[in-house]
């Protein structure tokens, strides 16, 4: 089926589509509001068929690509699920430790997307480690509403506990020169925010969208923070005045981006939410803030 140009879909379907992919409408609700806006030419079916991820074209740097090193791994997580699985990637031809990055997946696991990111910071330099939270459930399902339906099933506190022990691994990895950061998106975003008042070691934390600390939380924070956030995001966006006043107040290292008239999602190539210039200028930036802190 053909899919719509970007520019086809009204910001109302993008809004329901964020509610969608974040539990507070199920598939079949979703398929009922969309009905309101196939109009003019615009079926119920192009607007899901442009709406849902598109894996098999969009990705940018392939498993078997000569820069890099990639593999399934599984760590210990103790306090979390346990046998943790990841995808490892390593940069070919670079001698010597490297810094390291732990990629923290949205709210439904392991998904291609962001495999893909984890490679995209191997080719950029850097050790990265890339879990899946649904390991215990048997891992992503290789169907996002299924994997958001897995995930739901776990506590958010104990996955928490699986990144941190994948901060650990690579940590103590004897490629790793020690200095180990988070980038992470939507859940991954929370995440990367709350190792980063967990994780007094932590060399940098760059949160994509991610729902923010208490001030009691921010006051433990010691890493700089790189804060990436969508323009049209108003569900996570709330939550940032009061975070960037508890970072103000306490005093810690931040830098914040909102980039107008985008959606939250804005950096996953997969979906028409994606904006090819503010993410694109987001990774710049975010690789920057890795090469600053961690080599």
């Amino acid at each position: 089926m053909k899919k719509l140009k970007k520019e086809e879909i009204s910001q109302e379907v993008y809004d329901l589509y964020d509610d969608y992919a974040h539990n507070k409408i199920d598939r079949r609700n979703f398929l009922e509001k969309l009905s309101i806006y196939a109009v003019g030419g615009i079926t119920v079916s192009s607007l899901m068929s442009t709406m849902l991820p598109d894996y098999e074209t969009t990705r940018t740097i392939k498993a078997d690509d000569e820069r890099l090193s990639s593999e399934y791994i599984t760590y210990n997580s103790p306090k979390g699920g346990g046998e943790i699985k990841g995808l490892f990637s390593v940069p070919e031809g670079k001698d010597g430790k490297l810094p390291a990055i732990v990629v923290v997946h949205e709210n439904r696991g392991l998904n291609p997307y962001i495999e893909d990111v984890g490679r995209r910071c191997a080719v950029a330099g850097f050790m990265s480690l890339a879990p899946d939270a649904l390991t215990p459930l048997g891992g992503y399902p290789g169907n996002d509403d299924e994997g958001r339906t897995m995930q739901r099933k776990r506590d958010r506190n104990e996955m928490l506990e699986d990144f941190i022990a994948a901060f650990e691994y690579l940590k103590n990895h004897p490629r790793s020169n020690g200095k180990v950061g988070v980038v992470g998106f939507c859940f991954g975003g929370w995440i990367s925010n709350m190792m980063a008042v967990n994780l007094p070691s932590l060399a940098a934390s760059v949160p994509f969208y991610g729902g923010q600390p208490s001030e009691e939380e921010t006051a433990k924070i010691k890493a700089p923070l790189m804060l990436q956030y969508a323009g049209l995001d108003t569900r996570v966006n709330a939550g940032w005045p009061d975070y960037e006043a508890a970072l103000k107040k306490h005093g810690k290292a931040y830098e914040a981006f909102i980039y107008p008239d985008v959606n939250h999602g804005f950096h996953n190539n997969t979906t028409p939410r994606y904006d090819d210039a503010a993410a694109t200028l987001a990774w710049e930036r975010t690789i920057g803030f890795f090469e600053k802190h961690l080599s």
